[in-house]
């Protein structure tokens, strides 16, 4: 029997503390996708790294999701020419690397491997590691009727943690379907995920995700394009 990530005492300990209970998925989800820009998901910037199964995997994700309309939400840290070159972000004197996240540039363009819908999907820009810090995710979400998140994106043991921590502290479940999130090493990726599903929501495999997102019924017409359409009406 493995004894998964830490060991069978850790399992243990995670257990007896009453952790890992699995999470209400409602009926009305979004996905998130978290900072899947070029200077995440390419390894030629300073702060990115070769995600190239993970772009495809989210795409999957997102395919699956049109048929039913379920909202797809994109984020990427952008910073101004004077943030990225100052001192006024205490982040970028921790992490210098993503000061090459500068707006306008194509670091911080959302990998043009994801079917984005310009225009249509949302588009949230940040400055801080969750997609929730000083944006108005949590607005967007509540406004579409959102009652569930799935979070993609890069990377694990940053952005995405932070954004599932404070998505279940604005009182949406959290599902992270695996193969959607990547990092820059696979240690503290490992070490990210454990603590999400033992605290926060749940890890699921693609297949799991596709198969809920695939599974919301696709919203009805509206009642007057309803009536207008059996009365064979034509503009």
């Amino acid at each position: 029997m493995s004894g998964g990530l830490y060991g069978v005492a850790t399992n243990r300990t995670y257990r007896r503390a009453g952790f890992g209970a699995a999470v209400r998925r409602g009926s009305r989800p979004a996905i998130v996708v978290v900072d899947l820009t070029r200077g995440f998901t390419e390894d030629s910037y300073p702060s990115g790294a070769d995600l190239t199964e993970v772009v495809a995997a989210t795409t999957r994700l997102i395919e699956a999701a049109r048929p039913a309309e379920v909202p797809v939400i994109f984020t990427a840290i952008a910073y101004t020419e004077a943030e990225a070159s100052g001192d006024a972000v205490a982040w970028l004197r921790k992490a210098p690397g993503m000061r090459a996240l500068v707006e306008g540039s194509e670091a911080v363009a959302v990998d043009p491997r994801l079917p984005m819908r310009p225009g249509h999907d949302h588009l949230v820009v940040k400055k801080g590691a969750s997609a929730f810090f000083g944006t108005g995710l949590a607005a967007t979400l509540t406004g579409l009727g959102r009652d569930t998140v799935v979070v993609c994106g890069a990377t694990t043991s940053g952005c995405v943690r932070a954004t599932v921590v404070d998505a279940v502290q604005s009182g949406f479940p959290v599902l992270v379907p695996r193969a959607c999130v990547g990092d820059r090493a696979e240690g503290p990726a490992d070490a990210a995920l454990f603590d999400i599903q033992a605290k926060y929501g749940d890890v699921v495999t693609l297949d799991d995700a596709v198969g809920y997102i695939g599974s919301v019924p696709a919203p009805a017409a509206p009642r007057a394009a309803r009536r207008s359409h059996r009365r064979g009406d034509s503009t």
